[in-house]
């Protein structure tokens, strides 16, 4: 088979000859370069990327600004009298503030510190008035007791996730990999199916001046005349047949690889590379490189997240504040700044349930049901996915050998029908026996190339399932396995 359909080109009867022919892997590299499933990987992995830069920005120093500025008003509004009537007054005020906070998240802990500087100003235009108020300092904890860190947890899940998301574009782009192969062998099965018919039709046509001829000598019947008719129709209509399949096929890979129709020139691949690939490595390379390994760990950690969340929301619910800070208020802006006076806040604010008629408990039980049923379910998911890599490791060598046998079987069948051919046009077997020839021959040819989609699916389906390059013995990946 490797001397007959190797070398051999296939193209599309609209493709321009002058284009040059593609390989398997450059379709894939140029599919991975310019594909919208490609640019959407690439997307996803930037989103997850930001992500995780968002998830950083909550263990670091945060500085805002905030105030309102300006803050003009007037009204009549209602003020409360010294009798305790209420009369309504003319008022036309501004009351602006400024303020500067650095705040700075606590993650074991799940509390907040925070240092602040502010300034008011508040003017009464109809008493001529105006009053500063200047905070230059201040400072304060905020602290929950007992409760949910949602740090903490966020500390363990969300490296994971991130380390995940890197996997998974690799894996993504294994998996393109393995789809173009899908469609490419659709394509060059469908112009395999058609250069066959092309040869048939040519070989069917030949065969037919012969029996005319024959047939005057009074050395052919006529009914094998007639079946020499049909076979030349059926050839020709195979072969209609077989362009428009491979039109169809083509289409399908234009547009999921986005390459034109100009660039759409097939060669026949060379078998993969023969690999003996012990399972157990295999199995190795998975659990350390694949993203289900951080997948189960992190949905565990989250089931846990759960329970500690159903358990801190709850329960006593406690927290604690505390702030130091140095105010003054004067007319003149300077003179706020002169004898400032401290100001001090302490307090420890708590809620917890007496009667709740086994609320806590339910919510708590169901968190840890939860918990308990994500525990088995990544425990067979697990099981079902090192259950494939063994089996997809171990059929490598299967899938080679039935592509040797199928070449093998190829390259008889193809001398056996030249010599059926030969025999038959000397007379000396029946047209029966040359379409069984025929038959066989075809029926080589496309079990050659299902042979060789197979080895080449199942290729890259272990590189997708492994993250691993078993030729390079090194991880697809480029971040180190933690």
């Amino acid at each position: 088979m490797l001397g007959t359909l190797g070398g051999l080109l296939l193209t599309l009867p609209t493709v321009a000859q002058t284009a040059a022919p593609l390989s398997l892997p450059q379709v894939i590299e140029q599919a991975l370069a310019q594909s919208s499933v490609a640019k959407q990987a690439a997307t996803n992995r930037e989103t997850s990327y930001w992500q995780y830069r968002t998830y950083l920005s909550n263990y670091r120093p945060q500085l805002g600004l905030q105030g309102t500025v300006p803050g003009y008003r007037r009204e009549i509004s209602p003020v409360v009298q010294p009798d305790g009537t209420t009369g309504f007054r003319a008022i036309r005020t501004h009351n602006a503030n400024l303020g500067v906070a650095l705040t700075q998240n606590i993650g074991p802990t799940g509390g907040q510190i925070y240092l602040s500087s502010s300034v008011q100003r508040f003017d009464d235009f109809n008493r001529d008035d105006r009053t500063y108020r200047n905070q230059p300092f201040g400072i304060g904890l905020t602290q929950p007791i007992g409760g949910y860190n949602n740090l903490r947890w966020a500390r363990k899940i969300e490296p994971l996730r991130y380390q995940e998301s890197g996997r998974q574009y690799v894996e993504e782009r294994e998996n393109i990999a393995q789809r173009i192969t899908e469609l490419y062998f659709d394509v060059l099965l469908q112009q395999v199916n058609a250069d066959v018919a092309r040869q048939n039709a040519q070989a069917n046509a030949e065969m037919l001046r012969l029996g005319k001829e024959r047939f005057q000598l009074g050395r052919l019947s006529q009914s094998d005349l007639l079946l020499l008719q049909l076979n030349l129709l059926n050839s020709r209509k195979a072969l209609g047949q077989a362009l428009l399949d491979a039109q169809t096929a083509a289409v399908d890979l234009q547009s999921y690889t986005g390459l034109s129709a100009e660039a759409l020139q097939l060669t026949v691949p060379e078998p993969t590379t023969i690999l003996a690939i012990d399972p157990a490595q295999a199995l190795e390379q998975a659990r350390q490189n694949r993203r289900e390994t951080l997948a189960f760990r992190r949905r565990l950690l989250q089931a846990e997240s759960e329970v500690a969340l159903a358990k801190g929301t709850t329960g006593l619910q406690a927290s604690l504040v505390a702030n130091l800070g140095y105010v003054n208020s004067t007319q003149n802006f300077w003179s706020t700044y002169n004898t400032l006076q401290s100001q001090n806040q302490l307090s420890l604010t708590f809620s917890m349930p007496i009667v709740d008629w086994g609320r806590q408990k339910s919510i708590v039980k169901t968190a840890e049901l939860t918990r308990q049923q994500v525990q088995q379910t990544v425990a067979q998911e697990q099981s079902t996915f090192e259950q494939s890599v063994v089996t997809q490791a171990a059929q490598l060598s299967s899938l080679h050998e039935q592509l040797e046998l199928s070449a093998q079987a190829d390259s008889l069948a193809q001398q056996r029908y030249d010599i059926a051919r030969a025999t038959y046009q000397v007379g000396r077997i029946s047209l029966t026996d040359l379409n069984i020839a025929l038959a066989e021959k075809d029926q080589a040819k496309r079990a050659y190339i299902a042979a060789l989609r197979a080895c080449w699916v199942a290729h890259y389906r272990l590189r997708a399932l492994t993250l691993y390059d078993f030729a390079l013995q090194q991880p697809l990946h480029t971040e180190g396995v933690k």
